[in-house]
């Protein structure tokens, strides 16, 4: 990448750290250069400038001034996006991330965290009160990313999405206006937020329904990669019925020590006899490498996947929602993992069902509701001359696993989609009413940074219909 060009004559610059409490930091300041760093290694981007915000006061002041500027305009919230678009080439970035307080009210269990909050902040003040809600599966995670597109998690099947437990948000529109957003205020707006990703505007801080929760049965049952294919099996009859209590997760991935193995990850979040008794088939299929299952606080089960996503690699992702494991999409899984070229890289199944698929489909934007499991094929590699057959090691897997899809995919994964793939993401329908909101909210599309919903265009003389602009 080039290095960005400074125009003195950049006066707005010099406005724009004359107004904010936060830092803004250019090229030539302390600091830019791990400011401008995402945890997807893939990403070498360098923006003209990085407002580092402090409050909702510092994301006006840096909206406008991005505005006047004309340049591209990103957002970066806990920095974890596998997409990279956190982190714009030659334009500005408004960082969000030392905006992280979490303020709860454990009366009301509720609680009202601002946008650069990570999970790992999250619910180590949620879990002081014995309470939670649904969160990533890596501590690093922002909430803003993970909630606005959907947001899994373990406790998905007990709780629903994250988003489904979204309360309110303070947004800031492309127009400068600050305004709070819940069922019963910008309902429409509401609705698209839950799922629709950072299309609509700058969320300054979010409202979360909490729910009661303490120790849960968790950890990883580890079996041979030749008793992979049999540990998929029984994981998918185990999630056919399993109770909603029952947050799961089967892998397929390389230990520290090079070895293949199937690997399942498990956070139980009822009594612990009874999860004791739901997991006994898989902890019976056979002599596992190691079984780590124990009653353990939930902000341990939240760190266990850190292990197998450090911070820093190339990262290339695709997701395919299926209903259920057939005797072939294993046989596929297995046999391409077996020419897997990073150890890194990894193929996971992971369960939605219960309090997700209980929820009406035209709830929220986000999609796919009804979907068993969603494959994520996870490419994790460090040298950039490997990006050609690591890429197409995850391209290959995802089209040969596509005759099992039920549809879509989930867009937080997927850095190749296009505008128009998107209305696979959603349905042509929910797109359209996606299309239609971000023309009241964001008509000029500032907040194109991302996976981009175009606004639509009113049609002459065709009354109320509407369709994307090319």
């Amino acid at each position: 990448m080039g290095q960005p060009q400074l125009n003195p004559q950049m006066d707005w610059i010099h406005a724009l750290r004359s107004r904010m409490r936060g830092q803004v930091l250019t090229i030539t300041d302390e600091g830019y250069d791990a400011a401008r760093t995402i945890h997807n290694g893939m990403f070498d981007h360098r923006p003209v400038l990085i407002a580092q915000c402090r409050g909702a006061a510092d994301v006006l002041y840096a909206l406008e001034c991005a505005r006047s500027s004309g340049l591209p305009l990103s957002i970066r919230c806990g920095g974890h996006g596998v997409t990279g678009s956190a982190v714009c080439d030659a334009g500005v970035m408004i960082d969000l991330s030392r905006m992280n307080g979490v303020r709860v009210d454990p009366v009301r269990r509720m609680a009202r965290a601002e946008g650069g909050a990570t999970w790992g902040e999250f619910d180590h003040e949620t879990q002081a009160f014995g309470l939670a809600t649904t969160g990533g599966l890596v501590r690093t995670t922002g909430i803003a990313g993970l909630t606005l597109a959907g947001g899994h998690g373990f406790l998905v099947r007990r709780f629903g999405l994250a988003c489904d437990n979204l309360v309110s948000v303070d947004i800031i529109t492309a127009d400068g206006r600050f305004l709070t957003v819940s069922e019963t205020s910008s309902s429409d707006l509401f609705w698209a937020l839950r799922g629709g990703g950072g299309n609509f505007g700058i969320v300054t801080s979010f409202e979360y329904r909490l729910h009661m929760l303490g120790p849960v049965l968790g950890g990883l049952v580890l079996y041979p990669m030749n008793q992979a294919a049999g540990l998929l099996r029984i994981y998918d009859d185990l999630l056919r019925s399993a109770p909603d209590e029952l947050g799961a997760l089967a892998v397929l991935g390389t230990l520290p020590d090079g070895t293949k193995a199937g690997i399942s990850l498990f956070c139980y979040s009822g009594q612990p006899e009874v999860g004791e008794q739901v997991l006994a088939p898989i902890r019976a299929f056979g002599p596992p490498i190691m079984d780590q299952l124990r009653v353990m606080p939930y902000t341990a089960v939240q760190s266990i996947v850190e292990d197998f996503n450090p911070r820093g690699l190339r990262n290339y992702w695709k997701t395919v929602y299926v209903d259920g494991l057939t005797a072939e999409a294993i046989r596929i899984m297995v046999e391409h993992y077996a020419s897997v070229p990073a150890p890194n890289s990894h193929i996971v199944v992971y369960s939605l069902g219960g309090a997700v698929s209980r929820l009406a489909d035209d709830s929220a934007a986000v999609s796919h509701r009804g979907a068993r499991h969603a494959l994520v094929i996870i490419g994790m590699w460090e040298n950039a001359a490997e990006d050609r057959k690591n890429i197409s090691w995850v391209r290959e897997l995802s089209q040969m696993l596509q005759q099992f899809a039920t549809a879509g995919f989930y867009p937080n994964y997927d850095a190749d989609a296009n505008p128009d793939q998107l209305v696979n993401a959603f349905g042509a329908g929910k797109y359209a009413r996606l299309a239609s909101i971000k023309a009241k909210y964001d008509p000029d599309n500032v907040f194109r940074l991302n996976q981009n919903i175009r606004p639509a265009v009113r049609v002459p003389c065709a009354g109320s219909r509407s369709t994307a602009p090319p």
